[in-house]
């Protein structure tokens, strides 16, 4: 169990992300449920998190960051700005998280009053489970603390890695969005065993923990993908005969393709 943060943490908005965020930290034991608070203003999101944490909830931003010594910024991108013109001015007495996608630090400490210390993160949806990871790119006023504290908040949910910001918007298309490729993946696998005549239930078990037990190994061993690869497909075999249909539907590409097109994404929605 992680050692306790003697901090007061505000999330603005109350999503899934701050959800997870919120299970993660009380699990972990960062902190207790008294440190925490919630502002959002639909009340049933109030209510949710109430309930499932017993923390403080609201409906007034400038409340939560009043109390707080650390502000998570959990809105939509494109309710930020309107968000950042009722609290912008009280930043610069706290520690501001953002986990909003595709905003530049800038873009922040443009609405917040001068010498706000930011942090941006890319947390991603397997933090609902604590196997999320996140990448994290500092902006020229956070200290050598306010960093570790970030850490410890977004090692409760997964791992967490150090990027700069220009590349957040290559994490957003492989990382933050990749999930759902893995998922789309897993469908497919389930599928093809179904197709070959396995019980629905039993092709998706052998396709989830089949490519849970694929990742690990490659987590685990520190060998590359290739390498393990190599290690299945034993000469004319059944595995080679996969990946050479693999390699006929351009799989690979087709992947890489799918990150490219996210990330272009993202440094769309930032314009």
């Amino acid at each position: 169990m992680a050692s306790q943060m003697a901090k007061k943490i505000a999330f603005i908005g109350s999503g899934h992300m701050a959800e997870a965020m919120i299970g993660g930290l009380l699990a972990a034991g960062v902190c207790d449920s008294d440190a925490l608070w919630a502002s959002d203003p639909v009340a049933a999101r109030r209510d949710r998190l109430k309930s499932l944490f017993s923390i403080r909830v609201g409906a007034e931003n400038r409340q939560a960051v009043t109390w707080a010594d650390i502000v998570i910024l959990a809105v939509k991108p494109q309710s930020l700005p309107t968000v950042l013109s009722e609290i912008g001015a009280d930043l610069n007495r706290v520690l501001v998280i953002s986990i909003a996608a595709g905003v530049t630090i800038q873009s922040i400490a443009s609405q917040a009053s001068p010498g706000t210390r930011i942090i941006r993160a890319m947390p991603n949806t397997p933090a609902l489970v604590r196997e999320g990871i996140t990448a994290l790119a500092w902006g020229e006023e956070v200290r050598e603390e306010d960093s570790l504290v970030a850490r410890t908040i977004f090692e409760a949910v997964g791992r967490v890695i150090p990027v700069e910001e220009r590349l957040m918007d290559a994490v957003t298309g492989l990382s933050g969005s990749g999930p759902a490729y893995v998922f789309l993946v897993l469908e497919a696998l389930a599928d093809g065993g179904v197709k070959m005549g396995l019980p629905r239930q039993t092709a998706e078990l052998l396709a989830v923990q089949t490519v849970l037990g694929a990742a690990r190994m490659v987590l685990e061993t520190g060998t590359h993908p290739a390498t393990l690869k190599d290690r299945v497909a034993s000469p004319g075999g059944t595995t080679i005969a996969g990946l050479h249909q693999l390699e006929q539907g351009k799989f690979r590409a087709t992947l890489m393709g799918a990150v490219e097109a996210a990330t272009k994404r993202s440094q769309e929605l930032a314009r």
